[in-house]
């Protein structure tokens, strides 16, 4: 983790130095404003990076020697046949949708989001899954 933490302390520098010369050059306020907030964005980002990584032992990733196969292991679980992040992504693409097209096309994508939502959260509770 030290690397990322390096990695964002040097960007937001980058974004810093960015955000001055758009701010002087463009006299334009929103887009200053936001090349501001990302700088303070990736500082902390960066800063919590490098605190986290002095706290913890030192993983593969710091390690100049390191292998590909010395981070290997688990990643977690997938479910290999779930449907709802399906449905999930349709109800979340619709609401988005919405704000282009009208806000009438929320009250039929916000219910389908929620039940994705409620499927994907609880698919492990009922069903032939019920014991994974």
């Amino acid at each position: 983790m030290k690397i990322q933490g390096r990695m964002f302390i040097w960007l937001s520098f980058f974004i810093l130095a960015v955000a001055i010369v758009y701010g002087v050059w463009s006299k334009e306020p929103v887009g200053t404003t936001g090349l501001f907030l990302a700088f303070g964005l990736s500082i902390m980002i960066g800063f919590y990076l490098a605190f986290t990584a002095r706290r913890m032992d030192s993983l593969a990733q710091d390690n100049k020697e390191a292998d590909v196969a010395d981070e290997s292991g688990e990643v977690g679980f997938f479910s290999p046949h779930s449907w709802q992040p399906l449905s999930l992504a349709i109800g979340g693409a619709l609401l988005f949708l919405s704000v282009a097209v009208g806000w009438w096309l929320a009250y039929f994508s916000a219910p389908m989001l929620l039940i994705g939502l409620w499927g994907w959260v609880f698919e492990y509770y009922r069903g032939e899954s019920r014991t994974q």
